[in-house]
């Protein structure tokens, strides 16, 4: 969850104190109670504002929609740097970056969840992250490795099913066989590597 989406409206502009918090009030409904069923006027009557001024956010309610789910993908990045900005400690790093992804998931609803899943152009913003949170982890493990806090037997592999087991909670396959949410399966994730990287020394 580390990439980087420019906030930015059409045209390029930066967004004003009134455009941010509008985007902060639409994520907050959005991870409450979904996104798929809202009409642009619907938000317009909820957020108490004129369509203009969400079409000043994007040009669609679709891409609104993407809009705000990387402003959420955006604040989890930014949470999450901060958060392991000042350890260095692998295990420690891995342990705070996967509790965090954790924590911040337990905001999103099973609707909004959902949506992202069954809306393609969210679902890729939610992926593009997935990937950037696996490469992390990588760098996690193979800075272990190289401090000595990690075994070096087999940390690659591990890394890459690390990798894999990310991918399979964002596409759902994890939630669908096991019945938990991505929070949880993020906590069992840390839990795994940590336990499993461990050095016998």
């Amino acid at each position: 969850m580390a990439d980087r989406v420019p906030l930015r409206p059409p045209g390029s502009r930066q967004l004003t104190a009134r455009q941010r918090a509008l985007l902060a009030e639409l994520e907050e409904l959005f991870l409450a109670e979904g996104f798929v069923q809202f009409t642009l006027d619907d938000l317009a009557a909820k957020m108490h504002c004129s369509k203009s001024t969400l079409y000043a956010l994007a040009p669609s309610k679709e891409q609104l929609a993407v809009r705000v789910v990387a402003h959420f993908f955006k604040g989890a990045a930014d949470v999450l740097e901060t958060r392991i900005a000042d350890l260095t400690d692998a295990r420690e790093i891995i342990g705070s970056y996967l509790a965090g992804i954790s924590e911040y998931l337990h905001r999103a609803s099973p609707a909004f969840m959902r949506d992202i899943n069954d809306f393609a152009p969210a679902r890729a913003a939610y992926e593009m992250n997935s990937r950037a949170a696996a490469a992390r982890i990588r760098s996690f493990i193979a800075r272990g490795v190289e401090d000595g806090v990690f075994r070096d037997v087999h940390a690659t592999l591990i890394a890459e099913m690390a990798a894999v087991f990310v991918e399979a909670i964002q596409t759902g396959v994890v939630g669908s066989r096991t019945g938990v949410s991505d929070a949880e399966a993020f906590t069992a994730l840390s839990e795994l590597l940590l336990g499993g990287l461990a050095s016998r020394g």
